[in-house]
């Protein structure tokens, strides 16, 4: 019953009583004990509505397989005037296949998150991270803020983002809870390609239609050339991941752009696709290249029927005006490469299932190769590419709930045995 039907109806019953004759003072002695009630009432109702968005929040990751691609989902709306949080975690055990003694736990990975919702049309969200556990100047542990932004609905089916937030490309990149992705650790498209967790400040637009298609389209920082390092290790791990800026001081002569598209217009189905374009030169005169940029594009798809879980993603980067850069004395150790790229193709099945519990299988297969090509080299100077990694992973996840997982895997580089691996893990998500 709302609230103006419970007045009218108060209002009838008054003038009624009314009507038999009851006196001024009996009339208004009704009044305030009707307002009264309403005031309980109104108290009433208030707590069944917070009772449930508390349940719905609290329900609403709870799934037994990673969503498609939906950060949304994977963050609770924060309560109304309440400051609300969630987060995750990730501990981890590798094992190298040649190597007993070269075998690692850590605490990979703690995210503790905030958000506060002003009115029903803005809200705040934040990520703090730590990684590895300790930080310190002699450790390898790291602490970030992952995502740090206030949003704003500017009209039905579409929103705005401002601040430090991360980018919607790939699955992963957004939505990166170790409950909602197969594997103990990352794949090796979304983060030697696509840099994980890449996020970026500026301003962001997302636009939701009835139809199932969703768009984002934004301005944001971009990377910087300068951070390049001699050592090709680093950069043949992730070029993008070496030289990204994750909002710390972070140069904004050149600005990049990205536009991404996807639809769920049919159930279980996911497709789309991402493009980032942005200054890495930052004007700087202290390089030879001030006007280089970088391309990044990738499509992606997912299928979710039955106990099936089948998706494929693949990813390619390009460096532009790069040559002078290579030249130099800045590059002529590692240079840049013109391109990096990689796919895969991914096969999960959920074999059993009993309340919380649940157990799914997966197989997936990649290739990665983060070098393909120099320009602006010298004569005589030879760099081959960087090897492609062809990478076979199969394990399983066993869920306690859908929010707690306990996963193991066994990871096969076809093209160099010695980086096989076994791995262990535990992840929950809150």
């Amino acid at each position: 019953m709302t609230y103006k039907t419970t007045l009218v109806a108060a209002a009838v019953i008054l003038a009624c009583q009314v009507g038999y004759a009851q006196t001024a003072k009996e009339v208004a002695a009704e009044m305030r004990l009707m307002r009264e009630e309403l005031r309980q009432m109104r108290a009433e109702l208030e707590g069944l509505k917070l009772q449930k968005v508390q349940t719905a929040t609290a329900e609403a990751p709870a799934q037994t397989e990673p969503l498609r691609n939906s950060a949304d989902a994977a963050r609770p709306e924060p309560l109304a005037n309440a400051v609300n949080l969630f987060g995750y975690g990730e501990l981890n055990f590798t094992r190298p296949k040649n190597s007993r003694a070269d075998a690692v736990a850590t605490a990979r990975r703690a995210v503790l998150g905030f958000g506060y919702r002003f009115n029903d049309r803005t809200r705040f969200a934040a990520e703090l991270e730590v990684e590895n556990a300790v930080v310190s100047a002699g450790d390898k542990g790291e602490v970030a803020f992952e995502q740090l932004y206030v949003e704003h609905d500017v009209a039905e089916g579409l929103s705005a983002k401002m601040g430090l937030f991360l980018l919607p490309i790939g699955y992963m990149n957004e939505t990166h809870e170790p409950t909602r992705y197969y594997g103990v650790t990352r794949n090796l498209v979304e983060t030697a390609i696509i840099p994980s967790t890449w996020r970026e400040m500026g301003l962001g637009l997302r636009g939701l239609q009835d139809s199932g298609l969703r768009w984002d389209a934004g301005i944001v920082t971009s990377f910087d050339l300068t951070k390049w390092p001699t050592n090709s290790a680093d950069t043949q791990e992730s070029p993008l991941g070496a030289i990204h800026q994750e909002g710390q001081l972070a140069k904004a002569a050149s600005m990049a752009y990205y536009g991404a598209l996807n639809f769920d217009g049919i159930a279980g189905v996911n497709v789309g696709a991402s493009v980032f374009q942005g200054g890495i030169g930052q004007k700087q005169t202290t390089i030879a290249s001030p006007n280089a940029s970088v391309t990044l594009v990738e499509v992606h798809s997912k299928w979710q029927v039955g106990a099936w879980d089948l998706s494929a993603l693949a990813a390619q980067g390009q460096f532009h005006d790069v040559s002078a850069f290579n030249a130099s004395a800045l590059g002529v150790s590692n240079p840049v490469p013109d391109k990096f790229r990689g796919w895969y193709a991914q096969a999960a099945y959920r074999l059993w299932r009993s309340g919380d519990y649940s157990l799914v299988p997966f197989t997936r297969y990649e290739r990665v190769n983060t070098a393909m090509g120099y320009s602006g080299v010298f004569p005589g100077q030879v760099y081959s590419n960087a090897p492609e990694h062809r990478v076979l992973t199969a394990g399983a996840s066993y869920y306690l709930h859908p929010q707690v997982v306990l996963k193991m895997d066994v990871q096969k580089y076809q093209n160099n045995s010695a980086l096989d691996r076994f791995n262990m893990g535990v992840g929950f998500h809150y």
